[in-house]
């Protein structure tokens, strides 16, 4: 026999990316505020668009997004805290912030902390290198760029998306520098044809010097040196993936070889039952038995993947789960330029892609599309929240009967 909850269920979001925040947001239109109490923890108070760090690097403003206008209405609990460990044994959650340290207890938690910048321990990465994996390197770059003056080299380590969209956005702001990229391998090799030609074309344009198939070995104030050359740099700018967050390691949570918490198709931990994970946190495998890569396009389809289970748990249905999948890779290539590459299912490329201005506009569109979403995360569908309940105890079932 099932009950009514009689006391609120505890669940804490730790992470507000666009995992965490559309999960919070999900999670409070699915399920009965007087049942449940949820949570939000994140050090800062608005909503970092990370697809666009690109563009503040180079200068550009960014809409304000305050959690507290997102989260109006909706019985989401904003707490202002970075998060300094997790006891899953214990379910607590440490927090600190500017005046104490806090343990919060959880029923349920959802781990959404996501991932940095990864120096891939390269010597000199750390002291001299520039990152654009959040907002305050972002910023941190933007002032530098700002100081430079006309033909000092920059030089972006990375020839992933990152790096495409980190060298062509400066490039572009900045036609007075002299701007290269160093990839390991070649220059969109992982692209359609139609759209490996593009790139070079685009790359062409804007004067980015391309060093392919170039490991960065060393990083220093003024250059970077690879096995066999040394480029001169004024500022460099390291882009060549991202790690997770430490804090998953150092739990009881299983986790892979790189520190992200293996997970079911429900976005469950295989270890902790009470705990989710999401976006670049959580070892998510996809079509092909692959793992997702870190990115976007993940982590959003994980966030609805855990909301949905959680409430369906909570509410006494059986948890359904939809295949995650990839459908295109979107490109900036500054403000005039872009490149959507189609892929299959499990991100391999097709021959069709989109190029040019309306390339441009639609990555434009999905990154509105992808801030819209931690705003509205049922994306408009209508809300259906359910009361939350929970097995009646052996004894009192025997008593009824």
């Amino acid at each position: 026999m099932q009950v009514r909850q009689l006391t609120q269920h505890r669940i804490i979001v730790i992470g507000a990316g666009y995992a965490g925040a559309i999960a919070a947001g999900r999670l409070a239109r699915r399920l009965r505020r007087e049942d449940v109490a949820i949570t939000l923890v994140n050090p800062e108070p608005d909503f970092v668009e990370r697809v666009r760090m690109h563009q503040l690097a180079v200068g550009q403003e960014l809409r304000p997004r305050p959690f507290a206008e997102m989260f109006a209405g909706t019985g989401v609990r904003l707490r202002l805290a970075r998060v300094t460990a997790v006891d899953a044994d214990r379910r607590t959650v440490t927090v600190t912030d500017e005046q104490s340290t806090e343990e919060l207890p959880y029923d349920t938690l959802v781990y959404a902390l996501g991932s940095a910048w990864n120096t891939q321990d390269v010597p000199g990465t750390a002291e001299h290198a520039h990152d654009i994996a959040d907002r305050s390197g972002a910023l941190r770059l933007r002032e530098r760029l700002a100081g430079l003056a006309a033909g000092q080299p920059v030089v972006v380590v990375g020839g992933g998306l990152t790096g495409l969209e980190a060298a062509t956005e400066i490039a572009e702001a900045r036609p007075d520098l002299d701007v290269a990229l160093a990839a390991r391998g070649g220059l969109g090799d992982w692209l359609s044809p139609k759209g490996a030609r593009h790139l070079r074309k685009v790359v062409d344009r804007l004067g980015i010097t391309v060093h392919e198939h170039t490991a960065v070995t060393t990083v220093e104030a003024d250059r970077v040196t690879t096995a066999d050359s040394t480029i001169p740099a004024a500022v460099t700018v390291w882009t060549t993936g991202f790690a997770a967050h430490p804090i998953a390691r150092a739990t009881a949570l299983k986790t892979d070889t790189t520190g992200r918490i293996e997970v079911d198709g429900t976005m469950r931990s295989l270890s902790h039952p009470d705990v989710y994970a999401i976006g670049d946190a959580a070892r998510v495998m996809g079509p092909g038995d692959k793992p997702l890569r870190m990115s976007c396009a993940s982590g959003v389809p994980t966030a609805w993947q855990a909301a949905d289970s959680i409430a369906s748990r909570l509410t006494g249905t059986k948890p359904t789960t939809v295949p995650l999948r990839y459908f295109n890779q979107c490109i900036s290539l500054g403000r005039k330029d872009g490149l959507i590459q189609y892929v299959t299912a499990d991100d391999q490329s097709r021959p069709a892609a989109l190029t040019g201005k309306t390339a441009a506009l639609y990555k434009e569109l999905v990154c509105r599309g992808a801030a819209w979403g931690v705003a509205n995360p049922t994306l408009g569908l209508p809300t259906r929240r359910r009361g939350v309940i929970t097995q009646k105890p052996a004894e009192a079932v025997a008593r009824a009967a």
